[in-house]
């Protein structure tokens, strides 16, 4: 799953395997399996790629922080309530490049007669 380059997709098929709805993150703030879905996604999000690239800096700069130690980063982050704010914030933002994505290469529609 993790690539040195990683893609939408790869964002998409990761989120995936926890649901369709990231919005139950927040019912289950101990739930230790999103503790897992940030560790794999900082990790996604510190490798360079073209899709990477396009994603908002503070994504990109607290996976780095995070996945480097940098002990602020790391104590914020240390608070299930953060990780899963970054993690449904990253799930909207991928979601929307999807449909966008999806809507760019969808065979044109055909009007109704």
């Amino acid at each position: 799953m993790m690539t040195t380059n990683p893609t939408l997709e790869d964002y998409v098929r990761l989120f995936a395997v926890y649901g369709d709805d990231m919005g139950s993150v927040y019912l289950k703030p101990n739930d230790a399996r999103y503790e897992l879905l940030f560790e794999q996604a900082a990790r996604l999000l510190i490798q360079r790629s073209e899709f990477n690239a396009s994603l908002p800096a503070p994504f990109r700069i607290t996976a780095k922080n995070y996945v480097h130690g940098e002990e602020k980063t790391v104590r914020h982050m240390s608070y299930p309530e953060n990780r899963h704010f970054m993690l449904s914030d990253l799930y909207d933002f991928v979601m929307l490049k999807k449909v966008h994505h999806d809507r760019l290469h969808s065979p044109p529609r055909t009007p109704a007669p």
